[in-house]
């Protein structure tokens, strides 16, 4: 068992190598540091990163680890990437392209340098303190992080790459990280939008209905588009050198909301809906002629649905909290969970 890890060490390259030693450290910091991180948590997580290494190694040895594929394909979110899996395999060629995912948000939380090791831990840190996500999804956040990006560095010269990203913040602006991820690459590059192909070359009776973003879209529609797009132009470098340079302003901003206006991607103030919110609020208890407490769940569904913005609700359901500390709502329940707590204007 020691040869066979010491062989697993020695078949690292050198990015491999640095990222694990960060997610070793980085949890060292984290148990001593934060007080929802045990010890029995850092143990098991490493017990987990040994057993992903020994899985590797085995993927290597059956010669899946090195499968050479066609494309590669480039998506922000496992809603979206979960329904190209199934065009992929669909259309026969599931073997043949590879998708990376970006299981991320980038319409919320900050983007300041988050190409770059201390840009990703101030965005994990922000959304670890801000918002209430399920499970360990920002357990295994930085990894996961690193590990995206380390699989666009090591994407093969000859493969062209696609990136779906549709008319909204979030996937603009992965779009433009992903773009500046990938500067020193010669690779085609071909962007999908969704939006646009959604408009203009869809064969459907939903033309009144416009997706918010990738993961709206329905898997004919997805099928279609991908039929319809996949032999469109590449980019130029001048186009490429654009997205380059946009990326270079926005992760310089210290926001942590942003919104798709005009085709551009916007930065503001955090405390942008707020009002909609409070006004949310007060129509139901408009509707209810008594100021009684609403299930929180409930103003957040409603608040979601009537937004034209994709910003998700863990970002909504923050600025309530928000509002409930800065005395603007009461409250009733207890915040571990938006189904847990209502809330009323005080």
């Amino acid at each position: 068992m020691f040869n066979e890890m010491k062989d697993t060490i020695n078949n690292l390259d050198e990015k491999e190598l640095k990222s694990l030693l960060f997610q070793f450290f980085f949890r060292m910091q984290a148990v001593e540091n934060r007080k929802d991180y045990s010890e029995q948590q850092f143990f098991l997580d490493i017990k987990n990163t040994y057993n992903d290494l020994l899985e590797d190694r085995e993927n290597h040895a059956m010669g899946e680890k090195h499968t050479q594929f066609d494309t590669t394909h480039i998506v922000f979110g496992d809603a979206p990437t979960g329904s190209l899996k199934l065009v992929l395999k669909e259309l026969g060629i599931n073997q043949k392209e590879k998708i990376i995912t970006f299981s991320d948000l980038f319409s919320i939380g900050p983007v300041w340098k988050v190409h770059e090791l201390q840009g990703i831990v101030n965005r994990h840190e922000w959304l670890r303190t801000h918002l209430n996500s399920e499970g360990d999804v920002l357990t295994n956040y930085l990894a996961k992080f690193m590990q995206t990006i380390l699989e666009i560095e090591q994407i093969s010269s000859h493969q062209p790459i696609i990136i779906w990203a549709g008319e909204n913040a979030h996937e603009q602006t992965g779009l433009r990280l992903v773009l500046y991820l990938l500067k020193e690459k010669t690779n085609d590059i071909l962007i999908i939008n969704t939006n646009e192909a959604n408009k203009t070359k869809l064969d459907t009776t939903e033309s009144d209905f416009t997706p918010q973003h990738m993961g709206e879209l329905s898997f004919e529609q997805l099928k279609q588009i991908y039929e319809n797009e996949k032999n469109d132009h590449a980019l130029t470098q001048t186009e490429r050198k654009v997205f380059e340079q946009q990326w270079e302003q926005l992760c310089q901003d210290k926001e942590v909301l942003r919104i798709w206006e005009n085709n551009k991607i916007i930065s503001v103030p955090e405390t942008f809906y707020d009002e909609y919110i409070i006004n949310t609020v007060k129509k139901f208890h408009k509707k209810n002629k008594q100021n009684e407490f609403i299930k929180s769940a409930r103003i957040i569904g409603e608040v979601i649905g009537h937004l034209d913005q994709y910003v998700g609700d863990e970002f909504i359901e923050y600025r309530i909290k928000r509002l409930v500390a800065d005395g603007i709502f009461d409250i009733e329940g207890v915040t571990k969970a938006m189904r847990y707590y209502s809330i009323k204007v005080r």
